[in-house]
């Protein structure tokens, strides 16, 4: 057996649930032993906002609040953790959890996993169009992890992140954040409307770089480019940590 993966959940809270799905489609397992131990734990009551955070709107680090869940999930037994939340992995708070964890944890980079992923398997992709949190959008992570890679990140126009892009994950009256499952019609279609202006800025693929746009967004390709989901390339990557 390997070793036990943990999923921080509550990040939003259907991202942890599509991660655990995944986990297990790509297990590639043929009987119920065959899976890999996996522990969720789910504390979205104590998990600021890492959007408002990172835009000085929230005083507390949520990396505090992550730490203390990753402390729960070892204590489980888990010894490879992922944290479905892309903005989490912004420096200021990346970095705060990881000063809060055991030293024996391995706590996966999300991005990183994005950007190893993309270079190994599409080597000849060279501009990638991000859809993410403004956060995230704010953060320039994905520019400093997918540059490592060659590649250049590309991100929406200001006006679509603030109009389409934003609100389709947190208005409360049709965002992803307040209707997961299913996700509205609105959202769907701006984010899709969002993806597709990244083509016409020169995208070669488009990143959900946000861990709950996978809900709304299910195609393997828009415009002809191809569609990186995060959280499947984090579930694929927690499984080959975990053996």
């Amino acid at each position: 057996m390997g070793k036990m993966i943990g999923i921080v959940g509550g990040v939003g809270t259907f991202a942890g649930i599509d991660l655990y799905r995944k986990i297990y489609r790509y297990a590639d397992a043929r009987t119920d032993r065959d899976h890999p131990p996996v522990a969720l734990v789910s504390m979205p009551d104590r998990v600021p906002d890492r959007t408002l955070f990172l835009q000085g709107e929230e005083k507390e680090n949520p990396g505090i609040a992550i730490a203390g869940i990753i402390r729960v999930l070892a204590t489980a037994g888990a010894k490879v953790i992922g944290i479905p939340c892309n903005t989490a992995h912004a420096p200021v708070i990346f970095n705060e959890i990881l000063q809060r964890i055991p030293g024996d944890i391995k706590l996966l980079h999300l991005i990183e996993e994005v950007g190893r992923y993309i270079s190994a398997r599409h080597p000849a992709i060279r501009k990638a169009g991000i859809l993410g949190t403004s956060g995230t959008y704010r953060s320039g992570i994905y520019t400093e992890v997918l540059s490592a890679y060659h590649i250049e990140a590309l991100y929406p126009e200001e006006r679509i992140q603030k109009d389409l892009v934003h609100p389709a994950i947190y208005d409360q009256g049709y965002g992803i954040k307040a209707f997961s499952d299913p996700v509205t019609e609105r959202s769907r279609h701006d984010l899709l409307e969002a993806a597709v202006s990244l083509v016409r800025q020169g995208s070669e693929a488009i990143v959900l770089g946000c861990s709950e746009i996978p809900l709304a967004i299910h195609e393997t390709r828009i415009e002809e480019r191809i569609v990186f989901d995060s959280v499947s390339i984090l579930a694929q990557a927690l499984i080959s940590n975990s053996r």
